[in-house]
């Protein structure tokens, strides 16, 4: 039972890690990282610091994603309106 308890998490575990390194490689190809970083500020705010200051608010994933998709005060983007919610999500979740 133990050993069937490791694997179920062991499998949980991956499944998280897999959809969050899926979700850095779209904003890679993206071209997101071209201004943006994780952790650190390059031209634009590391992703953490947007996670930060949108934290606790119910309307940031809307609002992100409308911003981004619209180019209204971020610069144009290749990426579907899918992805971007997909990839605006994983921010918020750091």
């Amino acid at each position: 039972m133990k050993s069937m308890m490791m694997v179920v998490f062991a499998t949980a575990a991956f499944a998280v890690g897999g959809t969050a390194s899926a979700q850095e490689a779209l904003a890679k190809s993206s071209g997101c990282l071209n201004c943006h970083a994780v952790d650190t500020k390059k031209m634009g705010p590391s992703f953490k610091d947007t996670a930060a200051k949108y934290k606790g608010k119910a309307d940031a994933e809307a609002t992100l994603v409308t911003a981004i998709t619209t180019a209204k005060g971020h610069p144009q983007v290749k990426a579907s309106p899918d992805d971007v919610k997909g990839v605006v999500k994983w921010i918020l979740a750091m």
